[in-house]
């Protein structure tokens, strides 16, 4: 089997709505964009929490077949700025699909960032990136064994989530997400209300309102004695 690129379309700048979303946190994504939710949580940013780069970009995708890395080597030779390498690897955990030589070559090309269903290696150098998002299942020394196998440019499954080529992708400490360009326009509104929403409570219980009247939470009933 040969590494197959399926063609894509063309990649226009993305919209005033969809840029909106650098803003908005995974957590309120993953509550209020239906039909989807954040990609396994087994796959987790390298860089320790408060240090984790956001992650904002398109999803170029990668089909491989753990002990061979081919398709990622097709795919770095076709990728644009603003990409996001989205590795489907089996959750292999054995043979690195990346490290970091190919990691930096992504980052020097414009990518921002991978997510890895399987392992990486070369850590040290890709958690120091700090404009550079890596988030993945396994990290393992070992190098891949052939690069002859593997497709790029199709849906794959990557933490139990489908994700397409061109699906929007956020990541921060709390994880990644990857969802449809048309999603994205429908949960825009909801998701900045919740922000709205959030950032009037932090004020009320910073100005000595109770936690209960804050969430509109009844009071408990007290039962007396005897």
């Amino acid at each position: 089997m040969v590494v197959k690129i399926l063609a894509s379309g063309p990649r226009e700048p993305w919209s005033p709505e969809i840029a909106a979303w650098r803003s908005i946190p995974v957590a309120v994504a993953a509550d209020y964009v239906r039909g989807t939710g954040p990609i396994n949580g087994g796959i987790r940013p390298l860089r320790p929490a408060g240090q984790q780069p956001r992650l904002f970009g398109r999803a170029l995708t990668v089909l491989c077949e753990p002990p061979d890395f081919g398709a990622v080597l097709h795919a770095l030779d076709i990728a644009e700025p603003g990409d996001v390498l989205m590795i489907s690897a089996g959750g292999n955990a054995d043979f690195a699909m990346i490290g970091d030589i190919l990691g930096g070559h992504f980052r020097d090309r414009g990518g921002v960032g991978i997510v890895c269903d399987g392992a990486v290696r070369d850590v040290g150098t890709l958690a120091r990136f700090e404009d550079f998002a890596v988030y993945t299942r396994h990290v393992s020394p070992r190098a891949a064994l052939s690069a002859e196998r593997g497709a790029v440019n199709l849906p794959v499954s990557i933490g139990g989530r489908v994700v397409a080529p061109g699906d929007l992708v956020i990541g921060d400490d709390d994880g990644v997400m990857a969802f449809s360009p048309d999603a994205a326009r429908e949960f825009l509104a909801p998701a900045q209300e919740k922000l709205a929403t959030e950032a009037r409570w932090i004020s009320d219980l910073a100005n000595g309102r109770s936690a209960m009247e804050t969430f509109g939470i009844l009071a408990p009933i007290t039962y007396g004695e005897g």
